[in-house]
């Protein structure tokens, strides 16, 4: 029998690399159809995933991989949505032929999905008790009391603490990790075959990033599931995945066993993406260079009020007790997990939260200054956001964001001139200055984060603030916005504070780091110092978390 029998062969008894097919996907085309448009998403690709394994689709943002898999579970925006071609087979049945009431016995009960963003795939208005238990009373139709048992059990299984005392508790009380945690729970509440984990841990800390895909691993090995894991990091790709599909521009390029893939890739683009991780190391700060920002003791307490008269009863200690210097020219990094008053430090030292200590700015106190007395240092201190779809209006053209700025801060230029500053500034960034008509929605994740520190480098500033601003793009992009950082401070010698929680991303950026937890820094020193010999405990679970985590592929164990 030649190979390409047998292949033909284990496709007909439903075999897959010694497995047997859970889901087969043949031929599968995606349109959306806007007016009298329709666009093809997905090109007539094939996948399978065998019971047991972790398979993965990556790519960049527009590639197609979300779609795919919201076409198993039919979530698509239908009838804007359509396949005009392929079969979804799960153990047989074509679910792009089945009908709604078939695909809700499959939903959330054979297949189940985790979405990226948990707090908005989560209702807001629901406890965590009733959104949980709302699954198991569909499709198991358990009494009350049964479905706060077992609501109870799955939260303690995924690593809820206490999780008696958490049942009453709405989504907005509980922190990103924990309610990805839920996500998780409502996914597995009906022990599902197939799990579909879109971009799960995206929008989490590296150390609660580590914990997630720990958990899935061995909720994967304990339940038995197969996984389809939707993501562009290539990092937890190479830790969980036993097969990859590679997709670009709807098409898949590339496929094969993971250590294959990342061993010896053989697509161009493949290998783009896999290269594409930000590397190397920011060389150390010039020491002699003048000091653009300084601040010794800084405080950012916030009140916590009670009763009747509200009295404030405690704080919350925010940022407490930081000192930091950042140099002209140089990166200083913020790191730390959600909730350690990073971005509150950032706002404090620009001036647009209240605080306590002394700042200095260009070697001026400028704590005491008033709205009024700051706003000619506004064109010197600017910020870029971590979202900049949301940071953008959408109902600006381009010019017009971008020039709001110069109409306020620098009166005195003509409209001709400030257009001029905007189409300059668009060329800096490495835009068609020719698109400054055009809006945001008309752009990418990429092209939009160029757009927002275009805004803030239009006005010639000094200090940039810049608050994750490459956590929400794909790895290639990040590395695109890195070396466009790099090649503006260079050529104009900015202070940068740059805060986040991608320490790969940290170590190509910043000569400088401090580490922060509960509003205090635990640890300060060059990028080389931390990255190479860190001191302290919560620093080293940090790094390792970013870097040294592995999980074995079958779903065993992190270590």
């Amino acid at each position: 029998m030649t190979k390409a029998e047998a292949t033909t062969l284990s496709k007909k008894v439903g075999v897959s690399g010694g497995r047997e097919t859970l889901i087969d996907v043949r031929g599968l085309k995606v349109a959306f159809r806007s007016g009298q448009t329709e666009t093809l998403a997905v090109k007539g690709i094939d996948f399978h995933v065998g019971k047991g394994e972790t398979v993965a689709l990556v790519g960049e943002s527009g590639s197609g991989k979300s779609v795919s898999a919201l076409s198993i579970m039919k979530l698509l925006p239908y009838p804007a949505a359509s396949h005009p071609g392929g079969e979804i087979l799960f153990e047989g049945q074509d679910l792009i032929k089945a009908t709604e009431r078939e695909m809700q016995a499959v939903r959330g009960n054979r297949i189940s999905i985790i979405f990226q963003e948990p707090m908005t795939s989560l209702n807001p208005l629901h406890t965590i008790e009733k959104q949980v238990g709302e699954v198991l009373k569909v499709h198991r139709g358990l009494d009350d009391g049964a479905v706060r048992s077992r609501v109870v059990e799955l939260l303690r299984k995924v690593g809820i603490r206490d999780p008696e005392s958490r049942l009453a508790d709405y989504p907005h009380q509980l922190s990103g990790g924990q309610r990805q945690r839920v996500m998780i729970a409502m996914a597995l509440a009906n022990e599902p075959d197939l799990l579909i984990a879109d971009e799960p841990t995206t929008a989490l800390d590296v150390t609660i990033q580590a914990q997630i895909l720990e958990l899935l691993a061995d909720l994967k090995k304990e339940f038995g599931l197969s996984m389809l894991l939707i993501t562009h990091d290539l990092g937890i790709v190479r830790r969980m995945a036993d097969r990859v599909y590679v997709m670009r521009y709807g098409e898949i390029v590339e496929d094969g066993d993971a250590e294959a893939i990342f061993a010896a890739p053989q697509n161009p683009y493949t290998k783009h993406l896999i290269e594409s991780e930000p590397k190397g190391q920011a060389a150390p700060g010039a020491p002699d260079a003048p000091v653009i920002v300084e601040t010794d003791n800084l405080k950012v307490w916030f009140p916590i009020k009670r009763g009747f008269l509200r009295r404030t009863v405690d704080h919350i200690k925010a940022v407490d007790g930081v000192s930091l210097k950042l140099r002209e020219g140089g990166t200083l990094g913020v790191v730390g997990e959600s909730g350690s008053g990073k971005t509150t430090l950032g706002l404090a030292l620009l001036r647009l939260i209240s605080s306590e200590g002394p700042i200095v700015y260009s070697g001026r106190r400028i704590d005491g200054l008033n709205s009024k007395d700051m706003r000619p240092l506004r064109k010197e201190m600017q910020i870029v956001f971590q979202d900049p779809y949301g940071s953008l209006s959408p109902r600006l053209s381009v010019s017009q964001i971008i020039e709001e700025g110069l109409q306020i801060l620098s009166p005195e230029l003509t409209y001709d001139q400030r257009r001029e500053r905007v189409r300059h500034s668009l060329q800096e960034v490495g835009l068609d200055p020719d698109s400054l008509d055009r809006y945001p929605h008309e752009f990418s994740g990429g092209q939009r984060q160029r757009i927002a520190i275009a805004r803030a480098t239009v006005l010639e500033p000094k200090f940039i603030m810049l608050d994750e601003p490459t956590s929400a793009l794909d790895q290639s992009v990040q590395a695109q916005i890195v070396d466009l950082l790099r090649d503006l401070q260079k050529k104009r010698g900015l202070g940068y504070l740059f805060i986040s929680h991608d320490l790969k991303v940290v170590r190509a950026l910043c000569n400088d780091v401090i580490v922060m937890r509960n509003g205090k820094v635990v640890e300060t020193g060059t990028a080389e110092e931390i990255f190479a010999a860190p001191r302290e405990d919560y620093t080293k679970a940090l790094l390792a978390a970013a870097f040294d985590l592995k999980v074995v592929n079958r779903g065993a164990t992190a270590v």
